[in-house]
């Protein structure tokens, strides 16, 4: 008799369980980047939500490392081979350069035609074109993932439907205007301004700097503004609906910003609007896919422990200069650690030695995860930064160009390993850090606490993704959200028309304020004039008796 009271309790538990439905949508990513590691941020995204149910198609230039799943159809939209051919030589040119923002910034500008001409060009490939032009399905949502593409958000306009927009790093200034974040240069550090160790705040010099970059940032923002207009009329300027959005108001109907960035542990804590969703580490597995099976034998049987070095994926290895691959080589073949190194030409290695792994792909997230991973070298990208920060491995940083440098920075600064120069780097010094970070405390102590902070949060990377990607979908783009500030011109959120308001009212308080002074300046003048006249007639008078 008790069984059965047992199972007709928990019959009417379940019964009475009130259910909430999770009903599929149908979501579209845009993911033009040539960047792997880019496409594997967004991806990481993608998958979340094709776990909860939702139907993904995703189009993107190249086929993502992504095993295939049941709710994702890729779609893909490659470059052209003139396009692809320049992509590799500029990555060559940029990896045997030494790094520097300055001279990557400039690059961007200079070349900023050519960037937005390769996106222009990916948004007309035929395989993206017939989906918003002859859709076969309608889309609830489409997420863009930014890079020098914004005119692409008439997609969404063209689909009728709220767009979410996906970047890899920290909120740029180009970021921030999206979604009208604050970016007080005196307290916000620009990319690749790193904070003195234990201080909070920016010393004059720092912000020097940072107040230099984010006005040449800022300047540069406003540039491309006007280009992506350029570019949205191109696309879209004939379109035959009179109500057809233009540029900037599809840019106020952007939901939210999902950015690789966690703000209470990677800091300086700053100022974001509700539209701005944190989703750092989102590519890192809360549980590792198992290894191949050579793979995680090798690491297996790394008594002394294992390096992980990758230099990333928009690198080939063949590009390096030979004399660095030396260096490299000379130094990991003999360390007692078991090596794993990512090389693209497995017919050319550069050696044989039985302590090195090499392989021209390799699952980083479930490498870093392993527990024998005691060291990362590493080009010091964000998402490699955010997967060792993860899992509490200290880093030796051979930073290349863009952000790695700043990266790289940070990273000695906060206290998780060193920073070299791969361009000048001697076997003495590059096995010298090895060692240091391999064998002091210091390093894996800094490292494991922020693991600890990172890993806190009231959500995940990947449920904060789910929540508030189906509070969009629940409020039909969720509007309300958005800052009063994006919905402002230059004179109203600068509150220049308040400001000359006051002046003119203070200069007519002025102007009638001398007005009433004059005239009681002659007033007084008139009366005390006609007294003192009154005194020198009546003076006169008695002179003359």
């Amino acid at each position: 008799m008790n069984k059965y009271s047992r199972i007709l309790c928990i019959l009417v538990l379940l019964l009475g369980t009130k259910a909430y439905p999770i009903e599929g949508a149908n979501i579209l990513g845009i993911f033009g980047t040539h960047s792997p590691s880019h496409v594997i941020v967004h991806m990481a995204v993608m998958k979340t939500l094709a776990d909860r149910g939702h139907n993904i198609t995703v189009v993107t230039q190249m086929k993502p490392k992504l095993a295939p799943h049941e709710n994702i159809t890729v779609i893909l939209a490659p470059p052209t081979p003139e396009r692809e051919q320049f992509i590799k030589e500029y990555m060559a040119e940029a990896s045997n350069e030494k790094p520097s923002l300055w001279k990557t910034m400039a690059k961007a500008v200079i070349q900023s035609g050519i960037q937005l001409e390769g996106q222009y060009e990916f948004m007309m490939h035929p395989n993206l074109k017939k989906i918003y032009e002859n859709p076969q399905s309608k889309f609830d949502l489409v997420f863009l993932g930014a890079m020098a593409n914004d005119f692409q958000l008439g997609i969404a306009a063209k689909l009728r439907c709220p767009v979410i927009i996906t970047w890899v790093g920290v909120p740029l200034p180009f970021m921030d205007s999206i979604v009208g974040n604050v970016n007080d240069p005196s307290y916000v550090p620009s990319v690749n301004v790193a904070l003195e160790t234990g201080k909070r705040t920016m010393g004059f010099s720092l912000r020097f700097g940072n107040l230099l970059k984010h006005s040449f940032l800022s300047t540069i923002n406003k540039l491309l503004n006007f280009k992506m207009n350029q570019f949205y009329e191109r696309a879209f300027g004939n379109e035959s609906d009179s109500e057809f959005p233009t540029y900037y108001e599809m840019k106020r109907r952007v939901s939210l910003l999902f950015y690789n960035y966690h703000a209470p542990s990677e800091g300086p804590i700053r100022p974001t609007v509700p539209q701005s969703i944190e989703i750092g580490g989102i590519q890192v597995k809360e549980k590792p896919t198992p290894l191949p099976e050579e793979l995680s034998e090798f690491l297996d049987n790394a008594n002394d422990g294992a390096i992980f070095f990758s230099l990333g994926t928009n690198v080939d290895t063949n590009t390096i200069r030979p004399e660095i691959v030396d260096t490299l080589y000379k130094v990991f073949s003999k360390v007692p650690q078991r090596v794993v190194w990512k090389w693209e030409n497995l017919q050319n290695k550069p050696g044989n030695s039985s302590n090195i792994y090499f392989s021209n792909w390799l699952p980083q997230d479930d490498i870093l995860a392993h527990p024998n991973t005691r060291l990362f070298v590493t080009h010091a990208g964000k998402g490699g930064v955010a997967e060792a920060q993860f899992h509490g491995v200290p880093m030796v940083a051979l930073p290349l160009f863009g952000d790695q440098q700043g990266n790289a920075e940070i990273m000695v600064r906060s206290g998780f390993g060193r920073w070299l120069d791969i361009l000048t780097v001697t076997p003495e010094e590059l096995e010298e850090s090895i060692l240091d970070v391999l064998h002091n405390p210091v390093y894996r102590e800094a490292i494991g606490k922020f693991s600890s902070l990172y890993r806190d949060r009231p959500l995940t990377a990947r449920e904060s993704v789910v929540y508030w990607t189906e509070y969009v979908l629940r409020h039909q783009g969720a509007y309300h959200l958005q800052s009063p500030l994006i919905h402002m011109d230059f004179v109203a959120r600068n509150n220049i028309d308040v400001y000359g308001a006051v002046l003119i009212l203070l200069l007519a308080t002025c102007w009638l304020l001398l007005v009433i002074f004059q005239w009681l300046f002659r007033k007084v003048f008139r009366v005390v004039r006609g007294q003192n006249y009154r005194k020198r007639v009546k003076h006169e008078k008695l002179k003359d008796n």
